[in-house]
C-alpha cells in the first residue's frame, strides 16, 4: 500500500503521528487513511493554523451523506487523539468533545445445525457454466467448511499458506487480522479428512501458477477478492433455500464465524462443561483479546439453546459490562 503524501500544514505532524501510534504497537491503517482526507480537506480550506482550529474541527466532524454513524463517530476519536497530540507538543489545538457511541442494533444471523448441513450440499452442487480459471469455486467447499469448522474471519482464512496447515498433526498457524499475533488452534478429524481432500484434488490441477497459499484459483492464484467468495456464498444461500436479506443485513458470511461460536458453547454445555471453563477457551480460540468480546456469544447461546444453558448462572451473563470499547470489536 503506498503512503499517503500530505499536503497540508499539518503534514508533518500528522506524519509524526502515525509513527509514534506504531511504535506503540497499533496498526494505523484506517485511521492513516483518515487523516489523509482530513489532509486533503485542510489543504483544499487553505487552512493556516498550526493547530486545529474550532471552526475546522466542527467541519471534520460533520457527518457525510450516506456515512455511517460509526465511521463519522471513528472520525471524530481520530480527530481528538491528534488535537491532543499538537496539544502535547505545544501547539494549541481545539480538542472537541467525544459525541455518544452510536447505538448498534445489528444481531448476528446464526445458522442451524440443519441449515449448515443444506449450506454445505448447495456448496457441492455449485457448477461452472462455462470454464473460468479465476474463479474461486474449486475451493468453496472446503472453505466453507474451514470458516464454520473454525471460526476463523474470511481475510484471515484466505491468508494461510501451505505451511500453515497442519493437516497430519491437526491444527492451523493463525496471524490474528486485527492483532497481528499469532496463535493455535485444533481442527477436528472430520475437517482434517475435508483439507486433505481438497489438498489432494488441488495438486491433480495442472496449474498456470504454483501458490504458496492454502485456498486458490483454479489457475493457481491466492483468492484475494473476498468480494467473489462472498457472492458464491449468496449463491450457496439461495440454492440451501435460506433467505438472504440484502448487504449489511445478511446473512453474511461473516456469520459462519458466529454460528461456530454459539455452536461450540453449546456443544460444550451440552458435554456437562462450566461456562467459567468454556469461555476462556473460545475466547483464545477466536482470537479475542478479552473475555468481554466471547460474552456475546454467551446471550446468543442462551436465547437460541435454553435448554442447554439454563444451569448458567444468569448474573455471570452480565459479568462483563456492555462498554463502547467493546461495541467498537464488533465481537469478532
Amino acid at each position: 500500500m503506498n503512503k499517503p503524501i500530505y499536503k497540508s500544514i499539518y503534514g508533518f505532524h500528522m506524519n509524526q503521528f502515525i509513527e509514534m501510534k506504531r511504535s506503540l504497537g497499533f496498526r494505523y491503517i484506517s485511521q492513516e487513511k483518515m487523516l489523509s482526507a482530513i489532509d486533503k480537506l485542510a489543504f483544499q480550506r487553505d487552512e493556516t493554523s498550526a493547530g486545529i482550529t474550532k471552526e475546522f474541527a466542527e467541519d471534520i466532524k460533520m457527518k457525510r451523506p450516506n456515512e455511517l454513524d460509526i465511521n463519522n463517530y471513528s472520525r471524530v476519536c481520530l480527530l481528538i487523539q491528534f488535537s491532543s497530540y499538537l496539544s502535547d507538543l505545544g501547539i494549541p489545538s481545539y480538542i472537541p468533545k467525544l459525541p455518544p457511541y452510536p447505538q448498534r442494533n445489528f444481531v448476528p444471523y446464526i445458522f442451524s445445525k440443519q441449515e449448515m448441513n443444506a449450506l454445505f450440499k448447495a456448496c457441492d452442487e455449485l457448477r461452472f457454466k462455462t470454464t473460468f480459471l479465476s474463479s474461486p469455486l474449486f475451493s468453496i467447499p472446503a472453505l466453507m467448511r474451514f470458516l464454520y469448522g473454525t471460526g476463523l474471519r474470511i481475510n484471515e482464512a484466505l491468508a494461510l499458506k501451505n505451511d500453515e496447515i497442519n493437516i497430519d498433526e491437526g491444527y492451523v498457524r493463525v496471524k490474528d487480522s486485527k492483532s497481528e499475533k499469532e496463535r493455535i488452534i485444533p481442527i477436528s478429524d472430520s475437517l482434517s479428512a475435508v483439507l486433505k481432500d481438497y489438498a489432494e484434488h488441488r495438486n491433480l490441477l495442472p496449474l498456470i501458477k504454483k501458490s504458496e497459499y492454502f485456498f486458490i484459483k483454479l489457475d493457481g492464484t491466492p483468492i484475494k477478492c473476498t468480494v467473489s467468495v462472498r457472492d458464491w456464498f449468496i449463491m450457496c444461500l439461495e440454492k440451501a433455500g435460506i433467505n438472504f436479506v440484502g448487504k449489511h443485513q445478511g446473512p453474511r458470511i461473516h456469520d459462519l464465524r458466529h454460528t461456530f461460536a454459539c455452536h461450540s458453547l453449546a456443544g460444550m454445555a451440552e458435554s456437562g462443561m462450566d461456562l467459567y471453563t468454556s469461555l476462556p477457551i473460545l475466547s483464545t480460540y477466536l482470537g479475542h483479546q478479552s473475555l468481554a468480546s466471547t460474552n456475546h456469544y454467551v446471550r446468543l447461546a442462551s436465547a437460541i439453546y435454553p435448554e442447554l444453558i439454563k444451569e448458567i448462572d444468569i448474573v455471570f451473563l452480565d459479568v462483563f459490562p456492555s462498554a463502547n470499547m467493546q461495541n467498537q470489536q464488533d465481537h469478532e
